[in-house]
This record gives C-alpha cells, sequence and structure tokens, in this order.
C-alpha cells in the first residue's frame, strides 16, 4: 500500500500520510506524491478542499532521516522543495487534521493551512537547531507572526514540543478534539467549505494572503539554501551521528 493516499469524493482531496509503522516520517517519494497531489488539485474543477491527515497516533515524525541523508534536496525543483512551494501558494481552501506528534515539517507546513484542527494528543516540534539546521518552509517568517517574537524564539531555538491546547492558544490550530473524532470533524468542516461558491473561496484567501505571498516564496527559498549549506556543516553531521548511532550529540566543538 501507498506512503501517500489520495482520495478524492464530493469536491474534497483527502491527502493521508500511511506510513504509520515509521511514524508518517516523510521520504523524497513521498515528498514527491503530496506535491503532485496540490498541483494536480489546482486546475481540477472536481477538487474544491484539500485535507491533509495522518494516524490518530501520529502525525508525522518529519523527514525520514535515512531517505534525507541519502536524497538530500538538491535545488528548488527537488520534490520537497515543490511541495513547500506548492502548500505555500495553493489557492483553494487547505485544511489539516493532527493527532499526536508533528515533527518539523508536520508542523511548519500547518502554517501554510488555513484550518487546522488537532486531537487533545498533538505535539507540535521545530527542532531544526538541536540538528544543526535551521527553519524550513518559510517558518522563520511565520512562525514569529502567528506565535510572536518570543513565543517563536522558545519554539524554533530551544525546539522544545509544544502541546495542543497551547497551540489553540496562539492560533495554531482552530479547535481540539479527541484522537478519535479530529479527522471526521475536520471532513465535516471541508464539506462546509466545498459547498460554498469555489470563486469566493479562492479569491477570499488571496486577498488575506496577498500581502506577504511573494515574501513567503522568498523566504522559503532563501531557508532553502542556508538548510542545504548547514546540512553539510560539522554541526548538522554530529546530529545526525548521533541519531544514527542513539547517542546524545556533543556540538561543544561545533
Amino acid at each position: 500500500m501507498s506512503d501517500i493516499l489520495v482520495h478524492t469524493e464530493a469536491g474534497i482531496r483527502t491527502v493521508t500520510l500511511n506510513r504509520v509503522d515509521k511514524k508518517n516520517s516523510i521520504t523524497s517519494a513521498m515528498y514527491g506524491a503530496m506535491a503532485d497531489a496540490l498541483a494536480s488539485a489546482v486546475d481540477d474543477p472536481a477538487v474544491r478542499v484539500v485535507l491533509f491527515q495522518g494516524h490518530e497516533t501520529v502525525f508525522s515524525a518529519g523527514n525520514d532521516i535515512g531517505d534525507f541523508l541519502n536524497n538530500p534536496p538538491a535545488g528548488l525543483d527537488s520534490p520537497v522543495f515543490r511541495f513547500l512551494q506548492g502548500i505555500a501558494t495553493f489557492p483553494k481552501p487547505l485544511l489539516a487534521a493532527v493527532c499526536g506528534p508533528a515533527v518539523g515539517v508536520g508542523t511548519t507546513m500547518l502554517f501554510h493551512c488555513d484550518l487546522v484542527y488537532a486531537g487533545d494528543n498533538a505535539a507540535f516540534s521545530m527542532p531544526f537547531v538541536n540538528l544543526g539546521l535551521c527553519p524550513e518552509a518559510a517558518s522563520s517568517l511565520l512562525v514569529p507572526q502567528m506565535l510572536g517574537y518570543h513565543r517563536a524564539a522558545e519554539a524554533l531555538l530551544l525546539g522544545e514540543p509544544f502541546m495542543a491546547e497551547a497551540a489553540l492558544e496562539v492560533g495554531l490550530v482552530n479547535r481540539v478534539l479527541p484522537p478519535t473524532e479530529a479527522s471526521t470533524y475536520a471532513q465535516g468542516v471541508a464539506k462546509k467549505l466545498a459547498a460554498k461558491p469555489l470563486s469566493s473561496l479562492i479569491e477570499t484567501k488571496r486577498l488575506m494572503k496577498k500581502g506577504q505571498s511573494d515574501l513567503v516564496i522568498k523566504t522559503i527559498a532563501e531557508e532553502g539554501a542556508s538548510f542545504g549549506r548547514m546540512l553539510r556543516e560539522p554541526a548538522a553531521k554530529e546530529a545526525f551521528g548521533a541519531f544514527m548511532e542513539r547517542r546524545k550529540p556533543d556540538f561543544s566543538k561545533v
């Protein structure tokens, strides 16, 4: 069975991360599949809303480390950047149902969603600094805007998890529900949106985002350049080496 399931019905395209045995860690192929699902939805009249979901126990553990090290992003046309650009520029309503851990891109992608519904077991984290890296998905821009600078600094510099209620407080999620109800609730909201005039939804979203859409894309590219450079530097090598060797990293010399 595919690691990414794409199902379209009644105007709703549901994209499901389906690699639960690996905590829905995302490979390059999965990024490509999600990017394709978004790209094909843009001009498809059968798709009026897109909903991302994982499992009730886990949304995503972030990048699959082994795949990531073997297939690092190679420019802005790589699958991961196609996905990030696609989710940042998607013109139709974009929803997410998030339960359990949402690590790295599992959190940063949510800043591009219009509505997010979380299970009360959701745990959001952006541990880029802990891996010797920097933020991605324009999170260096969007996280301070939503959380405020000091909370953003806490989330991005410390990289420690924050829970569903904290995410609700700062506006990252719209509602917190039992994990068994989050996807069903999000589907219900998607049905409401799919029944509305698509032209009005698209224009309203465009107007809300127009003030910084170009800056978001520019930030994704700038972060991507820094991310690629830092991936080759000693801090990241130590962090990933420690992860693979199941030991605590030592950054005292980097």
